[in-house]
């Protein structure tokens, strides 16, 4: 079951295109609803990154987190939606935190209308990372108000500015969260949404970064 949706997210076929060698789709369709309404995905995914980060000779939970967004355009299935002036995009926003390995924390996908500093609050509040103690984000998240995130999470929100340097120009660690977006995107089913929901967007880029960490390890 769990191999049929890998190989689904990473090829990005439709449920019903997936080959006879495994289940039949209707099966693994089942499953995969009820896996993510229940947080078997999810809790599959942290016990995997906690194992990555071992054997990578770190502590299995993050001290720091990096956050970050990506506007992406759907497809012309209903559900949340919106522009992104910014962007210029019509389509969906993915929110995602990530520690210093570029492994997923936490993540929200909403409508791409919502301005990043409206959103930092509901992507810190899926967060659980007891050791996390500092999170940074760029400048779309500088109206967040760093006393809330203190006050509510006990966390210290940093804002990393640009460079003044001209072109373009590597910023320490807050190139990791680009990176993990540069992963994803080695992902068929999701260079464009094509989920009618939320929630099943978030449970394929937790698919995804499933099989990343599979073969990490």
């Amino acid at each position: 079951m769990l191999d049929a949706m890998l190989y689904l997210v990473k090829t990005g076929c439709q449920w019903r295109s997936l080959p006879t060698s495994f289940p039949p789709w209707t099966a693994v369709y089942y499953r995969f609803r009820r896996w993510m309404r229940s947080g078997v995905l999810l809790r599959l995914h942290d016990a995997l990154r906690a194992l990555v980060r071992v054997r990578a000779g770190r502590h299995a939970q993050p001290s720091l987190g990096l956050l970050d967004s990506q506007s992406v355009r759907v497809a012309s299935q209903g559900g949340t939606r919106g522009y992104d002036g910014g962007k210029r995009i019509w389509g969906r926003k993915r929110h995602i935190l990530t520690d210093t390995m570029g492994l997923l924390i936490a993540l929200v996908v909403h409508s791409a209308r919502t301005h990043d500093s409206q959103a930092a609050a509901g992507v810190l509040s899926r967060t659980v990372a007891p050791r996390l103690r500092r999170v940074m984000a760029d400048q779309g998240y500088q109206a967040t108000p760093k006393s809330m995130v203190r006050r509510a999470f006990g966390w210290e929100l940093e804002i990393v500015e640009r460079a003044p340097a001209p072109g373009f120009v590597v910023v320490p660690k807050r190139w990791v969260v680009e990176r993990t977006f540069a992963w994803l995107s080695g992902y068929r089913r999701l260079l464009r949404d094509v989920e009618r929901e939320c929630r099943t967007s978030e449970a394929m880029i937790r698919l995804a970064m499933t099989r990343i960490m599979l073969n990490r390890l």
